[in-house]
Order: C-alpha cells, then sequence, then structure tokens
C-alpha cells in the first residue's frame, strides 16, 4: 500500500510512518516542518535531541533497509501542488497529522487561535477537496480527538464510538429511532477545528462518497517505540513545556529532575490516555479495515484507559517520591469529570491497549534521565490561559 503521511515529521506522524514503512507500505511523509519552526518561537526543544527530517530517513534506511522518502509541503497552502502529488504519487490511503495538535498553544493569543484555526479547517479541507478533485479512491485516515467530545460529563454515561441512537417524536406524536453524531462539546480552538473536521468528514462521505476514518484519540503518553529505539537518530520527539507537553510525559520529566509535579486545578479532571506504540497500531488497524464508498465516516475511539490527573500524579509520587503542586488552573473547565468511552471496534480488530500499569513507565523515566541536562525548568508551567478572566487573576494573584 502506497501510504501519505501528513505531518509525518512530528510525534505522532514520525513513529507511525517508521511502522507502516516496516510492515512493508511504501510510506511517503509530507510535512511542512512548521512543529520544528514552533520550537524557535517558543524557545525551546523538544528534551530529546532531534536529527533534522533528512538524517531521520537516512538513518531508517541504513539501520532497516526501508526506503521513506519525503516531500516538503504546506497542505494548507498549496492546494494545486497537493492535488498535482495525488496525481503524480497514486496514493492507496492518506494518514492526516498535519494539524496544530496543542490545545495550550491554540489559546495562547489571537495570533496562535488564528493559526490554528487556518492551518487544521484549511488543511484538512484542501485534502478532502483534492480527493475530490483527481477522482481516486483514496482512504483518509484522520488523527483527531477525545476532546471533541468535552470533558463536562458529571455522570458515567458511556461516550459512543461517534454516533449516538436517539429517539425522536414525530409532528404526529410517533416515536422514531436515528442515529446522530455525538453531540460535540470542544474545549479549546484547537478542539474546535477538530470539531469542525469532523462536519467536513459527514459532508464528504455524503456527497462524494469519500472513504473516511476519524480517530477520536486520547492523551499520548511515552516516547519511543522499538522502531524509533534502534538508533538514536530515529528518536522520537519527547515535549515537556507547558503548550505542547502532554500531561504525563511532563510529570515524569519533572520527577527525574526533582521538581514537584504540577497539577493545575483540582485535579480531578478525567482524561483518556494512549501510548505511542498504540497510536502506530490503531492507524495500522484503521488502515487495513477502510469503510466501504459512500458509507458514513468510521468513527474510532483510540484510547486506552481513563484517569484523573490527581490519581496519576499520586501514581508517581509512590513511584519517585516527588512532591504535588496544585497550581491555578488556566484552562475554562469543570473541576472534575467523569469519562467512560467505548472503543469496541478497536478491539475488535485484535487490539490490545498497552496499560501505565503494565510499563510502569519505564521506557518515559529512562529517557528523561537520559537527557534530563536538556531540561528548561522555566519552561514547563502552562501560561497559555483560555479566558483574559483567568489571566488577570492570575496576574492579581502573583502581585
Amino acid at each position: 500500500m502506497r501510504v501519505f503521511i501528513l505531518g509525518g515529521d512530528g510525534f505522532c506522524g514520525w513513529p507511525t510512518a517508521l511502522h507502516l514503512s516496516k510492515l512493508g507500505h511504501d510510506v511517503v511523509i509530507i510535512d511542512n516542518l512548521s512543529r520544528r519552526r514552533i520550537d524557535l518561537e517558543l524557545g525551546i526543544e523538544s528534551l530529546t535531541p532531534i536529527c533534522t527530517i533528512d538524517d531521520r530517513i537516512n538513518a531508517w534506511f541504513e539501520v532497516t533497509g526501508h526506503v521513506i522518502r519525503f516531500i516538503e509541503l504546506d497542505v494548507a497552502r498549496h492546494f494545486d501542488e497537493l492535488t498535482s502529488l495525488l496525481v503524480e504519487e497514486k496514493p492507496d490511503s492518506i494518514v492526516h497529522f498535519a494539524e496544530q495538535r496543542a490545545a495550550p498553544y491554540s489559546m495562547k493569543n489571537s495570533r496562535t487561535k488564528n493559526y490554528t484555526t487556518f492551518n487544521n479547517i484549511c488543511g484538512t479541507h484542501n485534502v478532502l477537496n483534492a480527493i475530490v478533485e483527481v477522482q481516486q479512491n483514496i482512504h483518509l485516515v484522520h488523527l483527531g480527538t477525545m476532546g471533541v467530545y468535552g470533558y463536562g460529563h458529571e455522570e458515567p454515561v458511556p461516550i459512543p464510538e461517534g454516533y449516538l441512537d436517539v429517539q425522536i417524536r414525530t409532528s404526529d406524536d410517533r416515536q422514531i429511532t436515528d442515529s446522530i453524531v455525538y453531540p460535540p462539546n470542544p474545549g479549546s480552538v484547537y478542539h474546535m477545528t477538530k470539531t469542525m473536521d469532523a462536519q467536513m468528514f459527514q459532508y464528504y462521505a455524503k456527497n462524494d462518497n469519500l472513504r473516511i476514518t476519524d480517530l477520536h484519540q486520547g492523551i499520548v503518553w511515552g516516547t519511543q517505540t522499538r522502531d524509533t529505539s534502534l538508533d538514536e537518530r530515529l528518536v522520537n520527539r519527547f515535549d515537556y513545556d507547558g503548550d505542547y507537553g502532554t500531561v504525563l510525559n511532563r510529570f515524569l520529566m519533572q520527577a527525574a529532575v526533582g521538581l514537584p509535579l504540577t497539577v493545575h486545578g483540582t485535579g480531578g479532571q478525567t482524561r483518556a490516555f494512549i501510548h505511542i506504540t498504540d497510536t502506530c497500531k490503531c492507524i495500522e488497524y484503521a488502515l487495513m479495515n477502510p469503510p466501504s464508498a459512500g458509507a458514513r465516516p468510521t468513527i474510532l475511539n483510540q484510547m486506552a484507559e481513563a484517569r484523573t490527573l490527581s490519581d496519576l500524579a499520586k501514581d508517581i509520587q509512590l513511584i519517585t517520591g516527588c512532591e504535588i503542586d496544585n497550581l491555578p488552573n488556566p484552562r475554562n473547565e469543570a473541576e472534575e469529570n467523569d469519562l467512560v468511552v467505548r472503543n469496541d471496534q478497536l478491539r475488535s480488530f485484535g487490539w490490545k491497549p498497552t496499560l501505565m500499569e503494565d510499563s510502569l513507565f519505564l521506557e518515559v523515566t529512562e529517557i528523561t534521565q537520559r537527557y534530563r541536562n536538556r531540561a528548561d525548568h522555566s519552561k514547563i508551567q502552562c501560561i497559555s490561559y483560555w479566558t483574559k478572566h483567568t489571566q488577570e487573576q492570575q496576574t492579581i494573584n502573583q502581585l
């Protein structure tokens, strides 16, 4: 299978590219390298030293003999070039990671809000429009987020796999059963763009018979896969800063360098989690099980387990003896929520998820210990506020 991986230089895209290449697929990475430029903008580096994309690809060939090609292209800005690529290369599938992925960064200021909105929505629409333009039977697999469902659930009501069965009373007082897209409730500009992606998928599947799978993924933890561990030049990103560092990775890095774990708010927020290795596997399963042309988009809940942030912090405290600091929450969200998620389809494909208790965080701990001297402690705390009121109140509290 020839697979385009949009955003294949990123945290999820790079290990997925290696995983699919190892399986024998013809992998082409399409990336504008914007994530590297955002590092420069924020004055931060990955905890792990990242090679250039060319060095990464050359190292993969040296170590495994597998070829991955790279094409630098901004899919949000260059529709004609994207269309020409589809005509020339004729990919069987496109895996779409090419979106600004951090909720805190999307809320940083008006510029990052606009950038996230333009990049994510225009990029996704260009991909859909290009597939229609070239009239190819391409399967699009998109990495979405569990955040489209929102985190305001006070009761343990299971979140279905994208679609909700409802009963509707008709004008003549009959009841009919229907299936609708689960009502979205985005909690940031980033999550809003993913919600809008989902609406575009519904339209293009209905109107143009596109084959689309949307993966609603939980928070990713871990850094290395078997493939990225083969050579130091293949190492994956490890973001720990307040904008891009996912919460569990950030906690483990703080523990490694002797800093208190920063829990924002009460810690009663429940989140879904998945290991980076399982991200790669779930993409594989999605590619192998495409919907038929004209079917409504397949929506898969790509998560392994749900935990509260305070429970995570206490688990790490038991292992490392670190302290815990509760800080004001910069997000505009409920102090506590429940989260029960169905993911029967992925499990029916044979997926057996990695759980935190299975690994005891050993892989992440090894990475944080090895590269701890590269950590910039001043970049850890989240300073991107969801509302101006929150930011102003935090400033007053610090005076």
